[in-house]
């Protein structure tokens, strides 16, 4: 990976569905989840057109390699005038961690709240997620909060 020039953090294209749904699986895999085919596309198409406000999606690409993702949702919330953003999916390849990639797409999404006037970022991730905790614990700040579902 020393080899290759210095990754670049980007908005997702159209151009990135093959690589972008590699990574996408991958990161999938990692929480054991499957999704019905129909979702790739849909997700995708939602993330990757930049008229579309209500979802955005940031890569890290290097010499046409796309290494990383993050994949975000905005939305309302009730306690504050602007929305917020969700920051849904973050993801690095495992042949390009510990190059600050993970980082630098959340500084990336930060910045998008920041231009864009958004209220917030948040994300969740599970308890037994320890490498990655390591970088939330750095750059973000740890909620008492429990998620429920139904």
């Amino acid at each position: 990976m020393s080899q290759l020039a210095k990754p670049v953090i980007r908005p997702l294209t159209p151009a990135d569905q093959q690589q972008w749904e590699r990574l996408w699986r991958e990161y999938l895999d990692f929480y054991q989840s499957e999704l019905n085919e129909d979702i790739y596309e849909q997700t995708f198409q939602k993330l990757s057109q930049s008229d579309y406000e209500a979802m955005f999606s940031f890569v890290a690409e290097s010499e046409g390699k796309l290494l990383g993702i993050v994949n975000c949702i905005n939305h309302d919330h009730g306690w504050k005038t602007q929305q917020v953003v969700y920051l849904q999916d973050l993801y690095v390849s495992a042949d390009a961690r510990k190059l600050g990639l993970g980082q630098a797409l959340i500084e990336a999404v930060y910045e998008y709240a920041d231009q864009n006037n958004k209220a917030n970022v948040y994300w969740m991730t599970q308890t037994s997620n320890t490498t990655a905790r390591k970088l939330y614990d750095r750059i973000g700040i740890q909620t008492d909060f429990i998620k429920y579902q139904r």
